[in-house]
C-alpha cells in the first residue's frame, strides 16, 4: 500500500510512523495551503510546556493560495526565535550537541518559499534518522485516490477537534528533557525524538507502528 500526505515544517513522530509504514510516499504539491495546520508550525517541549514555532508568511491567511507558491515572510528575525527556542529547549538534551550542526544552517539561510524550506528540511531529517523512504510528488490533484494509495492529507494536525483515530500508530514513552516537570508530552515534533534518543529514534519510531 501507498499514502499521500501533505507536506509538514519538522513534522510529528506520527508523521514518520507513515514514512516506515508504506511503500511509497506520495507529497501533495498541487493542493492550496491550509492554515492551522503543521504545514508552517511544529510542536516542541520547552521549560514552561509546549512551544508552538510558527513560520509566518506572506499573505498567509489565504486558502486558496497553491501550496508551491506560499512564500515566507521575514519582517520578524522569526528564524532566530526558532533557533533560540530549539535551544534553551534542547540544549542539555543527551544528543543535542550530535545534531544542532547539521540543523543550525536552515536557521540563517532564507528560503523564499514554505514548500521548499519544509522539503529540505524533511531530507535532512530523513538523513539523520538514516531512512531512506520512497518519496514522490504529486502530478496533479485528486480528490479521489485509487484503491491503493491512502489519502493521510490533513489528518496529522494539531487541531483536536479535526483528528482522525489512527489504529496503526501508538506513541512511544520515552525520556523528555522537561519529563519530572511536564510529565511525557507525545507526538511532538521529530526534533523531541531526535535530541532526546538520538540513534534509538528510528527503532522508537518502528515500535510506534501497530498492526
Amino acid at each position: 500500500m501507498n499514502i499521500l500526505l501533505e507536506l509538514h515544517y519538522l513534522p510529528p513522530i506520527h508523521y514518520f510512523s507513515k514514512l516506515l509504514q508504506y511503500q511509497t510516499i506520495y507529497i501533495e504539491q498541487h493542493e492550496h495551503y491550509v492554515k492551522g495546520t503543521y504545514r508552517n508550525r511544529c510542536y516542541i517541549a520547552a521549560a514552561h510546556g509546549l512551544l508552538r514555532l510558527s513560520i509566518p508568511l506572506e499573505k498567509g491567511k489565504n486558502e486558496q493560495q497553491a501550496i508551491r507558491a506560499v512564500k515566507i515572510a521575514y519582517h520578524e528575525p522569526w528564524q532566530h526565535w526558532h533557533w533560540e527556542g530549539i535551544q534553551s529547549a534542547y540544549g542539555k538534551s543527551p544528543f543535542f550537541e550530535y545534531y544542532a550542526d547539521y540543523l543550525a544552517p536552515f536557521y540563517q539561510k532564507k528560503y523564499e518559499f514554505l514548500f521548499d524550506w519544509n522539503w529540505d528540511l524533511l531530507q535532512n531529517i530523513l538523513r539523520l534518522l538514516q531512512i531512506q523512504p520512497n518519496i514522490q510528488f504529486t502530478d496533479a490533484y485528486q480528490k479521489d485516490l485509487p484503491p491503493d494509495v491512502v489519502d493521510f492529507r490533513n489528518v496529522i494536525t494539531p487541531k483536536l477537534h479535526r483528528q482522525i483515530p489512527d489504529p496503526h500508530f501508538q506513541p512511544i514513552r520515552y525520556e523528555q528533557v522537561f519529563m519530572e516537570k511536564h510529565g511525557f508530552l507525545p507526538n511532538l515534533s521529530i526534533l523531541d525524538l531526535l535530541f532526546c534518543t538520538g540513534p534509538e529514534a528510528l527503532s522508537i519510531l518502528h515500535l510506534s507502528l501497530t498492526e
